[in-house]
């Protein structure tokens, strides 16, 4: 779907038969919509809500307060689809993280998306493993890189570092593997303009990740 690896969200195809279905009046078409997209949902809020609420806040259980509110606009969304399904899912799944972070984390001093972890999203995905790499040493093999939890610790620092435009759009490139067309929509602009977002983005995380390795030659630890 992307050039950055596999999607979280399920295939567009059968996705488009079951809306077809829905919007005729099928109701197991609607549960089976649904519940296809449970799992990229879930997927979504342990890479996005904050490590420090997820202790506190059970994430089924957001999780079935986005599916419920799913269900419950459906009928509107199949009148007017603006945007694919899975990016409106996404969107709803969204501002239900921002909602549970701000009820759990009312006093936080810094802005909710500096809290926001890739949680386990580069453990397991070596098509992020491998782009992480590139940005340190692209001399280095993603094989050694996959041995080294360090690098992985470090950019995700040096990301929650980064401004919020910047932040947001690495993260939904290499960590939810949305395409530049799907960014595009979601940030309301047009390709172009998100893929030169997206460019720049990466180039002001190098430029972080240089200064924590200068800092590390000089004697002292990158923040963390």
């Amino acid at each position: 779907m992307t050039d950055s690896g596999k999607s979280i969200w399920p295939n567009g195809e059968q996705t488009g038969a079951l809306l077809v279905a829905a919007k005729s009046g099928d109701a197991q078409a609607v549960n089976q919509l649904l519940e296809r997209h449970r799992g990229a949902v879930r997927r979504l809020v342990e890479l996005r809500l904050d490590r420090k609420v997820q202790r506190r806040v059970d994430v089924s259980d957001v999780v079935q307060d986005v599916m419920f509110e799913a269900s419950g606009r459906l009928d509107r969304y199949l009148q007017d689809p603006a945007m694919a399904f899975h990016l409106w899912i996404r969107q709803i799944a969204w501002d239900r993280i921002i909602d549970t972070y701000r009820r759990h984390r009312v006093s936080a001093k810094r802005n909710m998306d500096r809290e926001q972890p890739m949680h386990g999203a580069h453990e397991d995905d070596p098509n992020t493993i491998a782009w992480v790499t590139q940005l340190r040493d692209p001399a280095q093999t993603p094989a050694t890189a996959a041995a080294q939890a360090e690098l992985s610790r470090t950019v995700e620092s040096a990301i929650h570092r980064l401004g919020e435009q910047d932040r947001e759009v690495i993260l939904m490139r290499h960590f939810e593997h949305l395409s530049n067309l799907e960014i595009a929509e979601v940030l309301g602009l047009n390709p172009p303009a998100a893929s030169m977002r997206y460019l720049r983005a990466v180039r002001r995380l190098r430029q972080v990740l240089e200064g924590a390795d200068q800092s590390v030659a000089e004697g002292y630890e990158p923040d963390r």
